[in-house]
C-alpha cells in the first residue's frame, strides 16, 4: 500500500521550492547531529562545509541551499531548534500557491518567523499589528519597539555578528537526483 501523505510526511504533489539554510554558530560536538537531522528532513545525505565561527569561540558554522516541498523550512527549524544551542536562520521561497517564510532562531529569544512575499518584504498579518497597537496602548511601550518586534528586529541584532563573521562563506546548493 502506497503512503497516502509521500515522503516523511509531506503530502504528495506539495509545491516544490528552495531556500537556505545559514547555522551561524553550532558548538563542534553538535556538527555532525546537525548535519544528520538536516539529512532527515531533506531525506539526503548531507555534508556541509564548516568553518569556525570567530564570534563563539568551540564553534562553527556553515550554509545549505536546498530545495524541497513547501513547509521544509519549518520542518528544519522544529528539528534544530531542540538542541538550543544553535544560531540558525531558514529561508523558504515563495510559490505561486504559497508565501515565503524566514525563521531566526537564538539561544536567548527562540523562534522567529515571519512571512515574506515574493519580493522579499517581510508580511505581517492584520491581527498582529492589531496586538501591537494593544500592547503599545496597554503598556506604555512605544508602538515603535512592537513593530520593530514584529519584524524580527530583536533576532537581527543579536545574529548580526554572526552573520558578518560568516562573510565570503561558500554556499552549497543541495540538489535532488530525479532518476
Amino acid at each position: 500500500m502506497s503512503d497516502p501523505t509521500g515522503t516523511r510526511g509531506v503530502p504528495s504533489g506539495a509545491r516544490e521550492t528552495r531556500g537556505v539554510v545559514f547555522v551561524h554558530s553550532c558548538p563542534r560536538a553538535l556538527t555532525a547531529h546537525v548535519e544528520w537531522a538536516l539529512a532527515d528532513v531533506l531525506g539526503r545525505p548531507v555534508a556541509l562545509d564548516w568553518s569556525a565561527q570567530p564570534v563563539a569561540a568551540g564553534s562553527a558554522r556553515a550554509e545549505l541551499c536546498w530545495s524541497g516541498p513547501t513547509g521544509t523550512a519549518s520542518r528544519i527549524v522544529s528539528t534544530l531548534h531542540g538542541w538550543g544551542r544553535v544560531r540558525f536562520e531558514v529561508t523558504e521561497e515563495a510559490t505561486a500557491r504559497t508565501e515565503g517564510e524566514r525563521y531566526s532562531v537564538t539561544p536567548s529569544l527562540g523562534v522567529f518567523r515571519a512571512v515574506v512575499g515574493v519580493h522579499g518584504d517581510i508580511q505581517v498579518p492584520e491581527e498582529r499589528l492589531r496586538g501591537a497597537l494593544a500592547r503599545a496602548a496597554l503598556s506604555g511601550t512605544p508602538l515603535e519597539d512592537e513593530v520593530s518586534r514584529l519584524l524580527g528586529a530583536p533576532w537581527d541584532a543579536e545574529l548580526e555578528p554572526f552573520r558578518y563573521a560568516g562573510d565570503g562563506a561558500a554556499v552549497r546548493w543541495l540538489h535532488q537526483v530525479v532518476s
